[in-house]
């Protein structure tokens, strides 16, 4: 999750700097605190899932918006966001599955963990 939290992070800040680029009046606002406990792994992921689910939903509305507005810089610049969000749902949905097929198997639980700590940032 720490991987992932500074991937996100990352693409966030590509949106700052377009913005920035295109002249935008950036204002950062607070947001809700996502949540902190939860029942199982499994539990974690569901939400992630959702929570990408959500996210795709957003670009996909600002993509509308910048073909409304015939704003083509930043509709192309959404691609990668819009294939990105493929990429974030399918992983999540994954591993979301993984979690299901393992239930409460601690040590398949322990070797999907090492699994995924393998992993590495991009983006």
């Amino acid at each position: 999750m720490k991987i992932q939290a500074n991937e996100e992070t990352k693409h966030a800040m590509k949106i700052y700097e377009h913005l920035n680029e295109r002249g935008g009046n950036i204002i950062l606002q607070q947001i809700d605190a996502p949540p902190s406990n939860w029942k199982s792994a499994k539990e974690i992921f569901a939400e992630a899932y959702q929570h990408e689910q959500k996210v795709t939903e957003s670009i996909n509305k600002i993509v509308e918006l910048a073909r409304t507005e015939k704003d083509n810089a930043t509709e192309i610049f959404l691609q990668w966001f819009v294939s990105e969000q493929v990429e974030e749902e399918a992983s999540a949905d994954e591993i979301t599955q993984k979690l299901q097929l393992i239930g409460d198997n601690a040590a398949a639980l322990v070797m999907l963990d090492a699994e995924f700590g393998k992993r590495s940032s991009s983006a």
